[in-house]
């Protein structure tokens, strides 16, 4: 470690040991506490990108591009998009932060609520749609087993299921994942070939057929950027809870989980399943693959089809869903929100949204939060790497008095960038992803340098970026104690410790 230690790590104490910024499930994760190892992230991953929408946005492309094009296209948007998430996943791996605490460096102690909780009540609206659909596919097993119809019934039931799953904890999701996301492969195969036997009945190769509609391949692109755009800014609330390496000092040594999960298995899954949703509109013209095997299957079929619509809804409602939406509530209502309560609560806004409308205008609810959030991906990556240099002065991030208080807790920096990055986004739709990210990283970068900093000193900067303000790549865990406040310790020390959270 180079230069002095902090005050923190000298003597233990901090002033933050009654702070309203704390709260059990928001603090940093210790290396020792990460229990995701490298199937565990993949599982995930591959349960997450099998959602309704995919069906839809590959339906959308061959309307008017060849199937092949389409299955390109979307594979190669989420191999760039995996470079952002990349480079966001590793304020979970080196520090073990939340995205929503992180927020408090480029926002304020303050001003995180305002992206942070955004991105908190469009993650509990994609709750409620989940559970909408997996409410239909469970209605559409039991009426046909029992005549019983009721899917009023069957939504608040499965809503209760994956709320308290996920108030199990990080090992509960990742134990769902690890059996939903292989049997979901099986039944998607099944379903490739179904419908491939369904279009060749009618004389059609899906391979050569040709949409007569204008679909730009650049649209597309960026269509599917926008797709991922909210997990691209808070993957780090997965990643946080992802095995590293003893000592892990290069980027790739510390990340190396992240990598076949970021670059291989979500583009992979993502496109299978768009190619699925782009066959089923070949073969009878409607994107949604299961109401076309529905209409025609019974029995055995009709079950094992609907079964996994609701494994795909339950695996990514834990982790793309609940996770997100009840870390940016326990963060804005610390230390009185708890996690439970924070993930009832994402349960119930995403139930008043009324998510059964907003289905019937998914894209355009897809396409302006993703053109919002775009900009906040620019803003994390110019606060984290360009200006810290991967360093955070991470006790001073529950310091309601400390240096990320900025103005009345408000970064005026991360605001006027979202603002402006964000605004650039939607009037530029098409291209909303690229626009917004690089202009709020750009005009983030430029007010922090000019503006910012020289008014509000950042530790870590002025440290000449300091190696005590790193943590798992120099051996080190974040630790809050409520008699000694924050301290710096190795991951033997942490070890001794019989500390326990609420989402482990």
């Amino acid at each position: 470690m180079n230069g002095h230690q902090s005050h923190q790590e000298a003597d233990g104490t901090s002033p933050q040991t009654d702070s309203h910024l704390l709260e059990e499930s928001i603090l940093p994760v210790w290396r020792s506490q990460r229990t995701i190892g490298f199937w565990g992230f993949i599982w995930l991953w591959i349960g997450m990108a099998v959602i309704i929408a995919t069906f839809q946005l590959g339906a959308g492309g061959v309307a008017g591009l060849s199937l092949a094009e389409v299955v390109v296209v979307i594979f190669l948007a989420n191999l760039v998009l995996g470079v952002v998430m990349t480079l966001t996943a590793d304020i979970g791996t080196e520090h073990g932060l939340s995205f929503s605490v992180y927020l408090r460096a480029p926002f304020g102690i303050k001003g995180t609520h305002l992206p942070a909780v955004s991105r908190g009540v469009v993650a509990a609206i994609w709750f409620g749609i989940q559970t909408y659909l997996g409410a239909l596919a469970l209605n559409g097993i039991v009426e046909y087993l029992t005549g019983f119809d009721s899917w009023v019934t069957w939504y608040l039931i499965f809503a209760v299921v994956q709320i308290v799953n996920t108030a199990l904890g990080i090992r509960a999701v990742e134990m769902l994942a690890s059996i939903a996301a292989p049997c979901i492969l099986a039944i998607s195969i099944w379903m490739y070939y179904t419908l491939d036997v369904l279009a060749k009945t009618q004389g059609i190769n899906i391979w050569t057929f040709a949409g007569g509609e204008d679909v730009s391949v650049i649209g597309l692109f960026f269509a599917n950027m926008a797709f991922w755009s909210a997990l691209a800014v808070d993957i780090p609330n997965l990643t946080r809870f992802l095995k590293v390496p003893a000592n892990p000092k290069g980027f790739r040594q510390r990340n190396r989980n992240v990598f076949v999960a970021q670059f291989i298995a979500l583009p992979a899954t993502q496109a299978w399943i768009a190619l699925i949703g782009g066959v089923s509109f070949i073969a009878a013209g409607d994107w949604n693959p299961v109401s076309v095997i529905q209409a025609q299957g019974a029995g055995f079929t009709l079950v094992v089809l609907l079964l996994m619509v609701i494994l795909a809804q339950w695996s990514t409602n834990n982790a793309a869903n609940l996770i997100p939406a009840a870390l940016t509530f326990v963060n804005a209502g610390a230390p009185r929100v708890s996690y439970a309560v924070a993930l009832v609560l994402a349960g119930i806004i995403g139930t008043l949204a009324m998510p059964w409308l907003i289905l019937n205008n998914l894209f355009t609810f897809l396409s302006y939060y993703g053109a919002l959030l775009s900009a906040v991906g620019g803003i994390m990556v110019a606060d984290y790497y360009l200006l810290r240099r991967r360093r955070l002065n991470v006790p001073d991030l529950f310091n309601p008095n400390g240096q990320f208080r900025f103005a009345s807790g408000f970064n005026p920096a991360g605001l006027i960038a979202w603002v402006i990055g964000g605004g650039l986004a939607i009037l530029f739709l098409e291209y909303a992803y690229a626009v917004g990210f690089l202009s709020a990283l750009l005009i983030y970068w430029l007010l922090m340098k000019t503006w910012i900093m020289p008014r509000y000193p950042q530790q870590e900067v002025n440290s000449g970026f300091d190696d005590q303000y790193l943590a798992t790549s120099v051996g080190r865990n974040w630790v809050f104690d409520k008699e000694r406040g924050f301290s710096r310790l190795s991951d033997a020390d942490t070890a001794a410790l019989k500390q326990k959270r609420e989402d482990l």
